[in-house]
């Protein structure tokens, strides 16, 4: 992908994103997940799908990921959801739009519809995360773990290959941002996605998600084999389809 711009957010602060547009055409609006950027297999794929369907497409990159500028460990899901609103309210201006969230995306989205409820046409969800920062993390962290990020402001968790820095500020935010308890009753399609191998995030999410939504008409697909990401080609193929779906 090539196509990257900054938006100034502020004097120090700007935000790498995409965005292709059609004349009078709905968006997809893509969000990428923890620790994620836009170099990735999905957003390139959703790109590739709504030039293909001529609809206008919008992603970008929260601060402190990917090229956004921003340190990573002063970010926290009030700011992401705040870039996230403000692009959009930029980008998608009064469009109607379909948003889908990858893992934590997928907690930045559900946020989206306190702002653009009217706006939002249907919803896709993969490997959908929200609140994983208490009971994903912090409800699972040893009193040691707990003891070390209280003092010291930050754990550096370690999963797989990767190093997650995890700050207080983090975790505490999370628990401003609780969506679980808060029923939306847009009439629209909602899908959610999420691989039956899935590691890191349990399938309950995808289910947690579906019951927020009261008057939807709702989908829990859950992918033989599949993994968190769900990156391969061959789980590409089948999100693209199920996108089809409800766009």
């Amino acid at each position: 992908m090539n196509n990257f711009k900054y938006h100034q957010i502020s004097k120090t602060k700007k935000i790498r994103y995409i965005c292709n547009t059609y004349k009078n055409t709905s968006f997809i609006v893509f969000l990428h997940g923890f620790m994620s950027d836009l170099e990735g297999k999905k957003p390139n794929a959703f790109l590739k799908f709504a030039k293909k369907n001529k609809l206008s497409f919008l992603s970008l990159e929260y601060s402190g990921h990917g090229k956004s500028s921003g340190n990573f460990t002063n970010g926290n899901i009030t700011k992401w959801s705040r870039e996230t609103s403000a692009l959009i309210k930029k980008y998608v201006k009064k469009n109607s739009f379909t948003i889908i969230g990858s893992s934590m995306g997928a907690w930045i989205a559900l946020k989206q519809f306190q702002k653009f409820k009217n706006q939002i046409n249907s919803f896709l969800g993969i490997g959908s995360a929200p609140e994983f920062l208490e009971n994903l993390m912090w409800k699972k962290f040893t009193k040691k773990m707990k003891a070390e990020i209280i003092k010291n402001g930050i754990y550096h968790l370690k999963h797989g290959n990767y190093e997650y820095p995890i700050t207080h500020q983090l975790i505490k935010d999370g628990r401003k941002n609780r969506v679980f308890n808060k029923k939306i009753n847009s009439k629209i399609k909602i899908t959610m996605i999420h691989g039956q191998k899935d590691e890191v995030v349990p399938v309950s999410y995808s289910r947690k998600v579906l019951k927020i939504f009261q008057n939807a008409k709702k989908k829990l697909l859950i992918i033989k084999g599949g993994d968190h990401s769900l990156s391969e080609k061959k789980w590409l193929r089948r999100i693209l389809k199920e996108l089809q779906l409800i766009i």
